[in-house]
């Protein structure tokens, strides 16, 4: 048994990385254990950057045990499988684990239900899926290329769509760079009339300006029936496609039922503003997992995880002492949308909005924010 309180973070995403900071910089002492499948963090909003040969996997993957050695943190390498006890006990594949507070930061689940979607690739889940592409692009001498994305019907904002944007615009770079782009034609669909609104007013005006100046067809508005090999169907018509790149809406994950978890419409774990579970004691959740109260543009992004990663911190670590603390956090949604060769930087928040043009230098500072965040982990 351990005397002191044991605090169990579930992932070694943003979130779960930002949590075991907050807990570090808060109390020195307390007992951390991060249960996840692998000891490593992957670095993914460079995978935009792995079809070109400007990222490599190796480039983005850093092992977490001089992390953990750091942080004096106890790794159980274990898939979770459920949470039992009021989320006291963690079921996993390799046993119970025990804890006195539990933060949830698992990430989410991609909506793989649409006829034929095994036609097309997520990006976002993972490194593998950058590499497909970089082989399947490499691999052609010319054709169709398709990119879109959807959100979650029970819960729109639950979407994660600037990286098709960045893959998108990253793709017509690469292949003007290659001299070829002439070979192929490209284009973006969603079931929105406006993908991107929530970027901010202004925001879907100039990206779509930007497709039609690069020469990159459209198709929007039309909700999708399904994929198949060589194309994308859709209510409004087919497009042609050699290659498909879909990022489907989020839910949560699997082992979610497997917990006495309230759950959003959407599938998430529901979180109040303070990333409290409601109704179960000292857990929390951050990032992609959760469900939280904010604007409807609310981001699902790593900085977003670690804003609220900050916030459940200290709550947490105050429940514990029987303290009173409801820190919060703003919701904030600040990305800079690149393009291999320049980028855009969209920011926005309640009370604030801008947009700055593309710029080769916000190319370097996605770059240099990239070195900066893997050199602490390192």
């Amino acid at each position: 048994m351990q005397s002191s309180p044991h605090i169990c973070v579930l992932g070694t995403g943003f979130g779960a990385l930002a949590t075991v900071r907050a807990l570090r910089k808060h109390d020195p002492n307390v007992a951390i254990t991060v249960v996840a499948a692998r000891p490593e963090f992957h670095y993914l909003p460079s995978i935009i950057w792995i079809p070109s040969g400007l990222r490599r996997a190796q480039d983005l993957v850093v092992p977490l045990a001089p992390f953990f050695e750091r942080m004096g943190v106890r790794y159980v390498k274990a898939e979770v499988t459920g949470l039992a006890d009021g989320g006291r006990t963690v079921l996993t594949s390799e046993g119970e684990v025990h804890n006195d507070a539990l933060v949830i930061a698992t990430g989410g689940r991609f909506i793989r239900k649409l006829p034929g979607i095994e036609h097309a690739i997520t990006p976002c889940e993972g490194i593998a899926a950058a590499e497909q592409i970089r082989d399947r692009v490499r691999a052609m001498g010319g054709g169709s290329i398709a990119l879109g994305f959807a959100g979650n019907p029970q819960e729109p904002q639950s979407m994660r769509g600037g990286p098709i944007f960045e893959f998108l615009f990253g793709l017509d770079a690469q292949l003007r760079r290659e001299g070829r782009r002439d070979k192929f034609q490209l284009t973006f669909f969603s079931p929105a009339a406006e993908p991107g609104a929530r970027l901010g007013p202004g925001v879907v005006q100039h990206l779509l300006a930007e497709m039609a100046r690069r020469g990159i067809h459209t198709h929007l508005g039309h909700p999708l029936v399904r994929f198949e090999s060589n194309k994308v169907v859709t209510q409004g018509g087919e497009i042609a496609s050699d290659l498909t790149l879909f990022m489907p809406g989020l839910t949560g994950n699997l082992w979610f039922d497997n917990a006495p978890l309230p759950r959003s419409p959407g599938g998430l774990v529901q979180a109040d503003a303070h990333c409290r579970v409601p109704g179960l004691p000292r857990v929390y959740v951050v990032g992609d997992s959760g469900s939280f109260p904010g604007p409807e543009w609310m981001p699902k992004q790593a900085h977003m995880a670690e804003l609220q990663a900050k916030a459940a911190a200290p709550n947490l670590l105050a429940d514990l002492r029987g303290d009173v603390c409801n820190a919060t956090f703003e919701a904030e949604l600040a990305c800079i949308v690149d393009a291999l060769d320049s980028g855009t930087l969209v920011y926005r928040t309640p009370t604030r909005h801008f947009m700055l043009p593309p710029l080769r230098a916000l190319h370097w500072a996605k770059r240099a924010f990239e070195w900066n965040y893997l050199r602490q982990l390192r």
